[in-house]
């Protein structure tokens, strides 16, 4: 995707009515067009309102304010340009079409901007991936984990590591190179023992970290079991707070799950309505309604398996646990719903999706849970967010363990030697290639 010749241009912000648009313009040609279209180029990083006409007409397409950004001091590296324009949809695309048909220039690609700022030493990967998670954050707590990294606390964690281990590398290959100069002392690698186990217990604390970090990336999820007709969707839609789940008196009717997801307390909640749990015949005696009833029974049994709490909703006029789910009663928040008709069963919480009685209450139970599950004993943001930083640190880990083993300076250096590489890997020094684009693609376009 890198493409460093050309001059690219996209809007930076959500498409639709707004009072201002912002529309950025990076590579060798901004300059250029901003010459074209504004007149002039003005002061480095000091908005400037100009007149944006049409350079073939010379027609006056908006008044606005004009950022510039000269090379290297940018956000990309290159010389960069930022129009901020009012946000009519007319005006954009005006100027998005007046763009396109200078010379040298081209739409940007998703995730092309931070392309460029990781090609020009920027931002690191993590930071990339930071970056991504920001625009994606949908509660306080995810965004101020990603702002941890944005800043570079990963990169910083991971670049210490590194250092640590190339010293160690060094000394490793001194040994092997100069044996027998004078100021090489001898027992290099035997006297490492402290220092493996140091970077082992940095490495453990660091992969500790990334059970947390990952969930509070993805959402803290809670499945909703239980019987049919125990009010589960009904309960799903007054915490989602709209018509995400279809209602029904009809046993059955939810039959694949549903997801929303739900801000309480700053932390993401993903809250999943599973279909009704209950005991059906062994055989479907051809009824296709049995067979795809059976079929989301068996899904929701997999959520179940699978989320981080398993909320048991019952009916609490008829609060029966039976054989279909009693084995989650044990582990999971039992709810009894329904307690406009009845009262709650006994050491239950009681709400009402009807009425909304007792689901304030709820709401603080499960975000409570969220938060014990996701936040850290220090306070801060988790620094290892994602699958490929843990699974990097664990090789890390299996690298170092491995050198600690062996005696021969030789077969040291070259597991350092792996270990380092694979550090490397989550900042983007080394062996990225098939991530990036997967990763850049996950961007809007004019980021």
């Amino acid at each position: 995707m890198a493409d460093s010749g050309s001059t690219i241009f996209a809007p930076a912000t959500a498409v639709g009515k707004a009072g201002v648009a912002v529309i950025r313009i990076s590579g060798p040609q901004a300059g250029a067009a901003v010459q074209l279209l504004c007149g002039q180029i003005p002061r480095a990083r000091m908005a400037t309102r100009a007149d944006l006409r049409d350079p073939a007409t010379g027609e006056r397409l908006d008044d606005g304010l004009v950022l510039w950004f000269p090379g290297p001091k940018s956000f990309t590296g290159e010389d960069v340009a930022e129009l901020q324009v009012h946000g009519a949809r007319a005006v954009v695309a005006d100027l998005l079409a007046v763009l396109a048909a200078l010379p040298g220039l081209r739409l940007a690609k998703p995730g092309e901007f931070a392309r460029r700022a990781f090609d020009a030493g920027k931002l690191d990967l993590a930071q990339v991936e930071a970056l991504a998670d920001l625009i994606a954050a949908e509660t306080r707590a995810q965004a101020r984990q990603a702002l941890r990294q944005l800043g570079g606390a990963l990169g910083a964690a991971v670049e210490g590591l590194r250092a640590q281990i190339l010293r160690l590398r060094a000394q490793a290959e001194a040994e092997i190179d100069f044996p027998d100069e004078g100021d090489v002392p001898g027992g290099l690698v035997a006297a490492m023992a402290p220092a493996f186990a140091a970077l082992d217990a940095e490495l453990a604390d660091l992969i500790g970290q990334a059970a947390r970090g990952e969930r509070l990336r993805n959402g803290y999820t809670v499945a909703l079991l239980g019987p049919p007709n125990a009010g589960k969707s009904s309960l799903l839609n007054r915490l989602a707070r709209r018509e995400a789940a279809i209602v029904s008196s009809m046993a059955g009717t939810t039959r694949d799950a549903i997801e929303v997801h739900l801000d309480l307390g700053g932390w993401p909640v993903t809250l999943i309505d599973t279909a009704g749990l209950r005991a059906l015949a062994s055989a479907d005696d051809g009824d296709p309604q049995l067979a795809i009833e059976r079929e989301g029974i068996r899904r929701t049994q997999l959520l179940a398996k699978a989320a981080d709490l398993r909320v048991l909703v019952l009916d609490a006029t008829a609060p029966v646990i039976d054989d279909a789910f009693s084995a989650y009663a044990a582990e999971a928040l039992v709810v009894h719903n329904k307690i406009d008709l009845a009262p709650a069963g006994r050491g239950a919480l009681g709400v009402s999706a009807t009425t909304g009685s007792g689901l304030a209450a709820l709401e603080t139970l499960l975000a409570q849970k969220a938060a014990a599950a996701l936040s850290e004993e220090d306070g801060l943001p988790s620094l290892v967010t994602r699958a490929r930083h843990r699974e990097a640190l664990e090789d890390v880990r299996a690298a170092l363990l491995q050198a600690r083993a062996q005696t021969a300076a030789e077969l040291v250096a070259e597991d350092l030697r792996r270990a380092a590489d694979a550090l490397g890997r989550i900042v983007g020094r080394t062996g990225v290639e098939d991530v990036l684009d997967l990763l850049f693609a996950e961007f809007c376009i004019g980021k």
